[in-house]
């Protein structure tokens, strides 16, 4: 299974572990949906990745292998798993084992804290001639605000260690071995707090940012979908997976 639940206690441990780079594709996105669903009967949700790597975002692999009609498949299902975890009542803690950039970095963004043990944090889309689907910008705005968007998409920069905690990208460190026992520690704080005001509270702080993704989603999204499938964008990724991941 590309994504693996496991409890401590009332704690649900989610872990990415899908390929060497703990990517998103349709397989992983609609196992992510699934597992958030299953973890909704835990008290709180750790968001956690394997070995090195957090979420190293979407897998351009499959879109080059895929093509087009890959496209048209995956992004509906990209956007639903960012959306899955962005929803989702109970508290969730990004353990930040490793990197995190792309959709991985919006991954993140989804979830309520985020602990960072190592690696670096950064929307890298545009480097790649992706423009992001709306849910995801949204996300991004309600973790980091407005101002913050065009320095975090426009440039494709990644930070990590003191630099991505000044930014806000990250709310507290954690030595590398302890990164999954610090966001566990903080999900159960957060847990033992009474359920259904905490998710109401939080349907309040994220009500905007949902309202403006169902209100704009069903018209920004055919525009993504087309530039995504363009031949400059593909091109792009398949010069991307040969230049670095071939």
């Amino acid at each position: 299974m590309p994504i693996t639940l496991d409890s401590h206690r009332d704690v649900a441990v989610l872990r990415i572990d899908h390929g060497r780079g703990n990517t998103l594709d349709t397989d992983s996105c609609r196992e992510l949906v699934r597992r958030v669903e299953d973890a909704e009967q835990a008290r709180a949700v750790v968001l956690t990745g394997t070995g090195g790597i957090f979420c190293a975002g979407v897998d351009l692999k499959r879109i080059d292998d895929g093509g087009a009609s890959y496209v048209s498949e995956f992004l509906p299902l990209l956007s639903d798993a960012l959306l899955a975890v962005f929803g989702c009542p109970r508290p969730v803690v990004a353990a930040l084992n490793g990197h995190a950039v792309a959709g991985g970095a919006v991954l993140a963004a989804a979830c309520d804290h985020r602990v960072l043990g190592a690696g670096t944090i950064g929307v890298t889309e545009l480097l790649v001639g992706l423009p992001f689907p709306l849910a995801a910008l949204e996300i991004l705005r309600c973790a980091y605000g407005t101002t913050r968007l065009p320095s975090l998409t426009y440039t494709g920069e990644t930070w990590g260690g003191e630099e991505a905690l000044a930014r806000g990208l990250a709310d507290e460190p954690a030595p590398p071995e302890e990164v999954l026992s610090r966001a566990i520690a903080v999900a159960t704080r957060l847990g033992d707090l009474p359920a259904e005001p905490f998710a109401h509270t939080k349907a309040q702080l994220r009500q905007p940012f949902h309202e403006r993704i169902a209100e704009y989603r069903h018209s920004d999204d055919p525009r993504v979908e087309r530039m995504w499938r363009s031949a400059e964008a593909l091109a792009a990724v398949k010069s991307y997976v040969d230049k670095v991941l071939r």
